[in-house]
């Protein structure tokens, strides 16, 4: 992607809705902080859907120990 169409995405962007700006801004800055080096601290709601995932039992405890495992190495 050209310089010239991220700024043409950028541009648009006050267009959009309040909740998907505050989405791709989190999203933003996560990518910014990993290329910073810093480690990914995951949400209160991240963590809270891992822990209901593994409750339901759509995702195995080896699943869940991965995804725990993960961000605690990020």
């Amino acid at each position: 992607m050209t310089k010239d169409e991220v700024k043409a995405i950028l541009d648009r962007i006050p267009s959009w809705p309040p909740e998907r700006q505050e989405e791709l801004a989190e999203i933003a800055l996560e990518l910014e902080a990993e290329a910073d080096g810093e480690p990914y601290v995951a949400s209160q709601e991240e963590l809270r859907a891992i822990k209901e995932a593994r409750a339901s039992g759509i995702a195995t405890d080896e699943q869940v120990k991965a995804a725990f495992d993960r961000l605690r190495r990020a």
